[in-house]
């Protein structure tokens, strides 16, 4: 028994020596690993910092630069953003987007800068303008006081110069048939382009065959000064007025508010605004004034008329001859030109200007051929005064 309790304690003090041991050694170890596993972390961490360096400043530093330029060189915009008109007519707008742009009206009436009002002249026109050098000369020393669009087939392109001053002034264009509502809705193209210059303010209606009758300091102050816009809307009773009517236009439009006018008109910006946003009597005009109905003698005269008809004078600024009968006016060439055409357009007129009576009742005249633009231009300053 002795013997067995003093091997027992013998046997017990080397146990407990090796448990002593390997409790001072395992902390030694998991120390080493907690040190391996710090350097590794940091190591990593060092490592993924630089590359996400790298790669932001590579992959940011275009936007960063650009910002930087931008805040540091860029001038502050001021008001010429929004008032100065485009530059380039041509552009990817389609008439939707087109007249969305053009229908937004200033709320505040007076302008916070210095608007010199201007006229647009809106050339409608199949292809080129053989009457181009008498405009020339018409517009010549008033620049700054008119504006210039062209609206031509699709597949014309003019070829004016750089001094000319049609000088691309082409609009998009889309094809314009005679008497479908595409025709109105190239007139329609040509205001909205107009509108997106802030200063026009008065919108004229042309082809190509049209010819200034005055200068152009007469024509700008007859219109500026005018209380109206010029605009014919009669009630015609026969079968070219109320015979073109169709009953399926009401409500929108009833037979007593069908009207009729020519086709070449006069506007000023509030009525240009309001032909391009109707939407209320266009679908009726499209879908039920077609030939022999002939839409641009009716859509806008017939809307105006309802929707504002104390601001037309009723009548147009453009002379045509209908003395010959049939659809469409007299034509003039070479031949034609003389003193005399002009003395009976300009004697036996009166009409009323800002309700007084007048004897100045057009400023325009048409049709007139290719063929007859030199003998115009040897009448400008005898005649035209320009």
């Amino acid at each position: 028994m002795q013997t067995r309790m003093v091997a027992f304690k013998e046997s017990k003090d080397p146990v407990i020596t090796v448990r002593m041991n390997q409790s001072r050694v395992l902390p030694l170890r998991v120390l080493q690993c907690f040190m391996l596993f710090l350097v590794l972390g940091l190591a990593i961490s060092i490592v993924s910092l630089n590359t996400f360096r790298y790669f932001a400043i590579h992959s940011l530093s275009p936007v960063v630069t650009r910002s930087t330029i931008l805040h540091c060189f860029d001038k502050p915009q001021g008001i010429a953003t929004w008032v100065t008109p485009p530059s380039i007519l041509l552009h990817t707008m389609n008439d939707t987007e087109l007249f969305w742009g053009a229908s937004f009206v200033p709320q505040i009436k007076e302008y916070p800068f210095k608007r010199v009002r201007k006229i647009a002249f809106m050339f409608l026109a199949k292809g080129p303008l053989p009457l181009a050098p008498l405009w020339e000369r018409f517009f010549k020393g008033h620049e700054g006081f008119y504006s210039i669009y062209v609206h031509s087939l699709p597949s014309y392109v003019h070829n004016f110069t750089a001094s000319s001053v049609f000088y691309k002034r082409q609009v998009p264009s889309q094809n314009a048939e005679w008497g479908m509502m595409s025709m109105c809705d190239a007139e329609r193209r040509l205001l909205a382009n107009a509108l997106l210059d802030i200063s026009n303010e008065w919108f004229i209606l042309v082809s190509e065959s049209c010819i200034p009758l005055q200068n152009f300091s007469i024509i700008y102050h007859y219109i500026s000064r005018s209380h109206y816009s010029f605009m014919g809307a009669f009630d015609e009773p026969g079968p070219n007025g109320r015979g073109r009517y169709n009953w399926q236009m009401q409500p929108e439009v009833t037979l007593d508010q069908w009207r009729k006018g020519s086709q070449w008109f006069e506007v000023d910006r509030e009525l240009a605004v309001r032909i391009i946003q109707d939407t209320k009597y266009y679908p009726k005009f499209k879908e039920f004034c077609r030939p022999a109905c002939y839409v641009d003698e009716h859509y806008f005269t017939t809307m105006l008329s309802i929707e504002i008809p104390h601001r037309l004078a009723n009548r147009t600024l453009t002379w045509v001859d209908w003395s010959r009968g049939g659809n469409h006016p007299a034509s003039f060439g070479k031949v034609d030109i003389t003193e005399g055409l002009f003395k009976k357009i300009f004697e036996g007129q009166t009409c009323l200007y800002n309700n007084q009576p007048s004897t100045v009742c057009v400023l325009f005249a048409r049709k007139f051929a290719p063929s007859a633009l030199d003998p115009l231009l040897g009448l400008t300053s005898k005649v035209f005064g320009f």
